[in-house]
């Protein structure tokens, strides 16, 4: 599988990638913690089979701290004992709002309240607007082959300048 479109090498994807990334940077500098927000980013890329997003937020987690233990369970994060309860809620929140399809309520009640639960209001929309902004980002790759392997932590923020 070619990638079939270089979004770094065409004029008006770059304006977009830009701006993309400056929404991303409300969220990155929110008070959502930043592991959070790594795994919930790396568990919507695996639903979504994005190889580009789960090799940049597996790496850029790792590069920030993050144990390859967690990472490598993030998959399996309810058989887990390594996630604590407000991770496992943003996990969820991650998880159902990804798969808007698969539920007629979208979000259930339960995860919502567990969200509530352990999220404050600006950490709530910083979460909410993560989920819809990574999968935007794995919809994008995925269109266009871009596969993962080669992602080096700060390319994409370095890419973008």
């Amino acid at each position: 599988m070619d990638v079939r479109f270089d979004m770094f090498a065409n004029e008006i994807a770059v304006k977009f990638a830009k701006r993309f990334a400056n929404a991303g940077l409300v969220i990155h500098q929110s008070p959502l913690p930043r592991s959070t927000q790594e795994l919930v980013s790396l568990r919507a890329s695996q639903i979504n089979g994005c190889g580009w997003c789960i090799d940049m937020h597996t790496k850029e987690a790792a590069a920030a701290g993050e144990t390859a233990v967690r990472l490598h369970l993030v998959a399996a994060w309810r058989e887990s004992t390594v996630f604590s309860e407000a991770e496992q809620a943003a996990l969820a929140l991650a998880e159902e709002g990804t798969r808007l399809a698969d539920a007629r309520e979208g979000v259930s009640d339960e995860t919502w309240a567990a969200v509530r639960k352990h999220y404050d209001d600006d950490q709530v929309a910083a979460l909410v607007a993560l989920v819809a902004l990574i999968n935007a980002a794995n919809r994008m790759a995925v269109i266009v082959h871009q596969r993962g392997g080669s992602y080096e932590p700060g390319m994409f923020a370095a890419a973008l300048g």
